[in-house]
């Protein structure tokens, strides 16, 4: 049994189209499965532990990374998988799967092949899928969010980038990775990835790995915002890591404190005084190729 989960607005629409389509295809190749359709925030949530709980085999989140997050949140620790039907704007999460970015594709792999464990995490008490943060990314989606109304992919956060440069400024924050690590200062990133790209197609943490039960830390140092621009290449060609302002950590939990601190959550800006990471691992079954796709 599958029960597909469509957010008919995501994707400026986009998904109500595929929803239809998915509905099509399963009919015609004699699928037992049911539509639901989310009428409100939160509501992919629902659905998926009411699927859960009934013994639903697989549930299919057709939009994109937010009714993702949301239909995964619903079937952590479950025995019921999780298919990926891309419908969204940027569809961040798969690109950490290596899941087809055709619907058509993604459907006919989720119906040919098992489903395999991956990592999730939790922000406080809140569930997360892919990447968080605070900082200047934070600033790019605020722009981005804003353009998204004129395009679609990564073009509204091509802008937001250009945008935050003028308007940035340091971040004081406090970072505790593990036990033992402590930084205090003015930095321009911090990223805490489960998956490995943000705003529709940067690679953020291409080296990051959604099932090695480990969270991957990026903190970033601050310069100053003429030097910004020079740095943009190798931030959109996944090779920040490469630069000397950036430093990596590999932990199981991490805490991030910033006074004013708005924090991107999978893609949603959430305004907090501090945030405390914890990962969870094998935690979600999931239909995608396997630990060997990660980071690609």
């Amino acid at each position: 049994m599958i029960a597909v989960i469509v957010n008919p607005v995501a994707g400026s629409g986009l998904a109500a189209t595929v929803g239809q389509k998915v509905d099509a295809l399963l009919t015609q190749r004699d699928v037992t499965h049911t539509m639901l359709y989310t009428q409100r925030a939160g509501h992919a949530t629902e659905l998926a532990k009411a699927c859960a709980a009934e013994g639903v085999e697989t549930v299919l989140s057709v939009g994109g990374d937010g009714t993702l997050n949301e239909t995964a949140a619903g079937l952590v620790g479950t025995q019921t998988a999780l298919g990926i039907i891309p419908a969204g704007t940027g569809n961040d999460f798969i690109k950490a799967l290596g899941t087809p970015r055709k619907w058509d594709e993604a459907l006919a792999y989720i119906l040919q092949n098992p489903a395999h464990p991956l990592d999730t995490g939790m922000v406080n008490d809140t569930f997360f899928i892919n990447v968080c943060g605070a900082g200047f990314d934070v600033m790019v989606l605020d722009y981005a969010n804003k353009a998204k109304k004129r395009v679609r992919g990564i073009w509204p956060y091509l802008y937001g980038v250009l945008a935050a440069i003028r308007a940035f400024k340091p971040f004081a924050m406090q970072v505790e990775i593990g036990d033992d690590i402590r930084l205090d200062g003015k930095y321009m990133i911090c990223t805490i990835a489960n998956g490995t790209t943000i705003g529709g197609g940067i690679p953020i943490l291409p080296i990051a790995n959604v099932a090695d039960g480990l969270l991957d830390i990026m903190v970033v140092d601050t310069v100053a915002p003429w030097r910004i621009p020079f740095y943009l290449p190798a931030l959109l060609g996944g090779k920040l890591l490469k630069k000397s302002i950036a430093h990596h950590y590999r932990t199981d939990k991490c805490a991030l404190i910033s006074h004013n601190m708005r924090l991107n959550m999978d893609g949603e800006i959430v305004p907090m005084e501090s945030a405390r990471f914890t990962v969870r691992p094998a935690s979600l079954l999931t239909h995608w190729p396997g630990s060997g796709a990660a980071g690609t």
